[in-house]
């Protein structure tokens, strides 16, 4: 892949997930925070907080960018980030829905891998 399309989808994916990780919980004081690793092009939105008197803490969306693809590893949000991605410029075709088994990725619509 190119260092502008590599760029492009870098940036892409960060928006999308800080503005996903900027909506707060109307339920719970639980926060959203993202981790965006560059050099491995790791992107994540963790979430982390008191909720009574248990401690939350997991991943709710893992993203990373291998290849010419974009690989959804983890999308626990409530509509899916897949859409705000190709909605933001990523083709549909270079996005990967990692969570969903190999035989069934051909029937998303979106990339194989």
């Amino acid at each position: 892949m190119d260092t502008s399309r590599l760029e492009q989808w870098r940036t892409i994916v960060e928006q999308v997930l800080s503005e996903y990780a900027a909506i707060p919980y109307s339920y719970s004081k639980v926060k959203k925070e993202t981790v965006f690793d560059r050099t491995q092009n790791r992107y994540l939105i963790l979430v982390l907080g008191w909720e009574g008197h248990r401690y939350e803490h997991g991943c709710t969306v893992h993203v990373e960018i291998i290849g010419d693809k974009v690989w959804i590893q983890r999308d626990g949000t409530e509509d899916g980030i897949a859409l705000e991605l190709e909605n933001a410029g990523i083709p549909k075709k270079q996005i990967v829905l990692g969570f969903k088994p190999p035989e069934v990725r051909p029937l998303t619509g979106y990339g194989v891998a």
